[in-house]
């Protein structure tokens, strides 16, 4: 989410953001959040359909026309696929993969500061250790899912903010989708 949001304030890319638009569906009570609200709060991962009615509505935006930066998705094979079909019904297609590599001791650290700080539900102690178990379960498959078709590209992501944002741009900028000038 981040990084998502630097590159977003430097090249103007609108961001998806799917825990986000979760979140605030909560908050605001409706029927989708509170569908949601349990398995969110259990550190469980949302069900793929309503990911991927969350994904279609928000590519189906003005706003979205010319690309966006997904954050948080996508999280298993069967969206990955799902994605793969909204974007070719739109004649559109995936362009990168980035994947944030961050050793498991440092995403507990990160989580439990920002726990402190914003005080979510779904960041206490047996809600994290859930979400990495299903992270090893259903999100890592994915990798080697976006690594046989190309488009994967790992950045490493233990230091100073900055320069992980630095590493992000050059990336990007070798895939052609961005321009390091700007």
């Amino acid at each position: 989410g981040t990084q998502a949001s630097f590159v977003t304030k430097k090249y103007g890319i609108p961001q998806i953001s799917t825990g986000d638009m979760l979140r605030a569906a909560v908050k605001a009570g409706t029927e989708l959040g509170a569908a949601v609200k349990k398995v969110m709060d259990s550190g469980s991962l949302v069900s793929d359909e309503i990911i991927l009615g969350v994904i279609r509505d928000e590519l189906d935006r003005p706003a979205a026309v010319g690309g966006v930066i997904f954050d948080g998705v996508v999280r298993t094979i069967p969206q990955a696929e799902g994605m793969e079909r909204l974007l070719a019904d739109r004649g559109r297609k995936l362009n990168a993969v980035l994947f944030f590599d961050v050793p498991d001791a440092e995403i507990i650290g990160r989580i439990e500061r920002r726990r402190g700080i914003e005080g979510r539900p779904d960041d206490d102690p047996a809600a994290v250790a859930t979400r990495l178990q299903s992270y090893r379960d259903q999100t890592a498959p994915v990798l080697a899912w976006y690594e046989s078709r190309g488009s994967l590209v790992r950045i490493p992501a233990v230091g100073p903010v900055d320069d992980i944002a630095t590493r992000v741009r050059r990336a990007l900028a070798l895939q052609g989708l961005v321009d390091l000038r700007l």
